[in-house]
């Protein structure tokens, strides 16, 4: 373990639900659900009201009607929670450069040495949670501990607008105790293995031998084995770049109709492609996500001959991944992703296929001119005629 660290981390409350609350003041202490409309969808975020009634992220959409059939159900504004979440994590910067933002709406702090600046973790926390409801009128949970592990845990405890603090010297009292499930990673087969070895808690875990937990676990049960002790010494890293760009839908129905999924590619390579250009990357590797309607998934992917940033060779080879996979039962949800990113920048390897690399070129120089017109006059001023 490492001592001498701080390091905070901080999830906002209910983050797209509370947005919603803040720009409307009409759904001030109502219950929302943030998701699609539809009762296919599910849930993406619900205020803490509509938590109250059982109602929480990923519900089918459905269930989520007849738990509170009160609530106000609002469609995302992706745009408008990414503006917001920047803002968030531009005043994070102003108190410590170790800022990495884990996802839209939670990063973690290292905050090691700020004590001269700001006074002791605690108040600087607090000084956090002060800012944010000041600046963007939102709040916030903060774990305080000394690795990003424990701080993750204590940020959820007391949620919501919780500052929970587990300080070195209770550690190991604290991880003794504490379920396998609240574990990071551990999922419900892991969960289900580790019960089946009499294992509940960190404590029980700390008595299983490094051997039997690598022989069920690899090496994630080595992990597990460090963090039963408080052990975890993952660095906060202030930039990440992307590892991948991706769009899924769930159908409005279940269908089999390849038109209609060959639309819904058009759509989502269209996103990823825009994502890309936005991000100045490229990708190597294309692939394909479907759930069928029992829900079973399958991903198909396929790696270029050149990186690509081009809708159309994006949309291409989504839809070449599509015809070579059986549909044996309807699809219930379709999605494109794009991996294995590189700089825009980085020098290209010569090809064989010179003729694909002076297409995809081609596209790309359109994709840029849309893009152009696209800010200035607005999504939708220039569409494929096939959408």
């Amino acid at each position: 373990m490492h001592p001498s660290r701080t390091i905070l981390h901080l999830d906002m409350d209910a983050f797209f639900a509370a947005v919603e609350q803040r720009d409307n003041p009409e759904l001030q202490g109502r219950a929302v659900i943030v998701g699609g409309l539809s009762d296919r969808a599910v849930v993406t975020t619900a205020s803490y009201e509509a938590r109250r009634y059982g109602v929480h992220s990923a519900m089918p959409m459905f269930q989520a009607r007849r738990k509170c059939p009160h609530a106000i159900i609002v469609a995302p504004r992706k745009k408008r929670y990414k503006q917001v979440s920047r803002a968030v994590m531009g005043l994070l910067r102003e108190f410590t450069p170790l800022v990495e933002p884990v996802s839209i709406d939670e990063a973690c702090l290292d905050i090691t040495g700020c004590e001269r600046l700001f006074g002791p973790p605690p108040l600087l926390a607090a000084r956090i949670k002060a800012r944010i409801r000041e600046t963007v009128a939102l709040t916030c949970s903060i774990g305080i501990a000394p690795n990003r592990f424990l701080a993750k845990i204590a940020s959820d405890m007391n949620k919501p607008d919780g500052l929970t603090r587990i300080p070195a010297e209770q550690v190991l009292a604290f991880t003794e105790s504490l379920p396998v499930g609240k574990v990071p990673g551990v999922g419900p087969t892991t969960f289900e293995t580790l019960r089946r070895l009499g294992i509940r808690t960190l404590g029980d875990l700390r008595q299983c031998s490094d051997s039997l937990l690598e022989r069920r676990l690899g090496r994630f049960g080595r992990r597990l084995k460090a963090l039963a002790f408080g052990v975890d010494t993952t660095p906060v890293v202030p930039f990440t770049p992307a590892k991948s760009v991706s769009s899924e839908e769930t159908l409005a129905e279940d269908t089999d109709d390849q038109a209609i999924l060959r639309a819904q590619l058009l759509l989502q390579a269209e996103t990823v492609g825009v994502e890309l250009r936005k991000l100045g990357l490229r990708a190597k590797t294309i692939t394909v996500k479907l759930k069928y309607a029992d829900f079973r998934q399958v991903t198909r992917s396929l790696t270029l001959p050149g990186p690509t940033q081009a809708t159309e060779t994006i949309f291409d080879t989504a839809v070449n991944l599509l015809r070579a996979q059986p549909l044996s039962r309807k699809v219930r949800l379709i999605g494109v992703g794009a991996s294995h990113l590189v700089p825009e920048s980085a020098p290209s390897q010569m090809t064989l296929f010179a003729e694909v690399a002076d297409r995809n070129a081609t596209w790309e120089k359109i994709d840029q001119t849309v893009d152009a017109i696209t800010r200035k006059f607005g999504r939708g001023a220039v569409r494929k005629a096939s959408l």
